[in-house]
């Protein structure tokens, strides 16, 4: 699956190589332009689908190809980067790896460390999801018009579940949503409301949110569930 084909180059290339391709574009000229222009002697099938890829059920999408690999590519808008990586990491259809032109700032993030400054919600949720490289840097030059940022080429791979800890992603989600939204405060104080031992996690509750790794924020979410908004004792 494609995000973004534009005018098709990658699209053109990546018929040639794949069984089907799916791609998905906002712009109804470029959609004509693409189902128009066709796909030359590429015996893939590709399928061109009109739409906003915040919004579009992808999951249909993804299943094209049987149980072949499905794989996610795409140019990706920087407006809408973050928001349509936390839709991708939400859906369960067996993605076997993603590969996206991002701005260099979202790739940053992406790989950060903690406690590095670009360390935040978005690195835990995509490390505790996928495995991430940044592969290679992208000047501005590189395209037409240049953009006023840098980009990188990043790859996630999803985790297998037996690759990382078991958690509910909707707990971890929330407690990363409320230990970040004041990176200021301590964590005592921004998940006050969470029934967190801190002690029996050999965590410090007041360090900030931007010092804990992965592990950290999974064993919160897993013992400060009964705490968390709509969660119940024994739920």
């Amino acid at each position: 699956m494609e995000i973004g084909p534009g005018t098709g180059v990658l699209t053109r290339r990546l018929a040639r190589e794949a069984a089907s391709v799916a791609a998905v574009e906002v712009d109804r000229d470029l959609v004509a332009a693409l189902r128009a222009g066709g796909f030359g002697d590429s015996a893939a099938e590709v399928d061109i689908v009109q739409g906003d890829a915040l919004k579009v059920d992808l999951k249909p999408l993804l299943g094209r190809g049987g149980e072949r690999p499905r794989r996610v590519v795409g140019n990706l808008p920087y407006n809408i980067a973050t928001a349509l990586l936390e839709r991708l990491f939400r859906i369960d259809a067996g993605i076997s790896d993603m590969h996206f032109m991002l701005q260099a700032e979202v790739a940053h993030r992406l790989t950060a460390s903690p406690g590095s400054k670009a360390y935040g919600r978005l690195s835990v949720a995509a490390q505790w999801r996928c495995r991430i490289d940044s592969l290679f840097a992208v000047e501005p030059e590189s395209f037409s018009p240049p953009p006023r940022v840098d980009s990188a080429f990043v790859r996630l791979v999803p985790r297998a579940e037996e690759d990382r800890h078991a958690c509910d992603p909707d707990d971890l989600d929330e407690v990363l949503r409320v230990a970040f939204a004041g990176r200021r405060k301590v964590l005592g104080n921004a998940l006050k409301s969470l029934a967190v031992d801190w002690r029996a996690l050999g965590i410090d509750p007041g360090v900030r949110a931007e010092n804990l790794t992965v592990d950290d924020f999974v064993a919160i979410a897993r013992q400060g569930r009964c705490g968390l908004p709509g969660r119940k004792e024994g739920e």
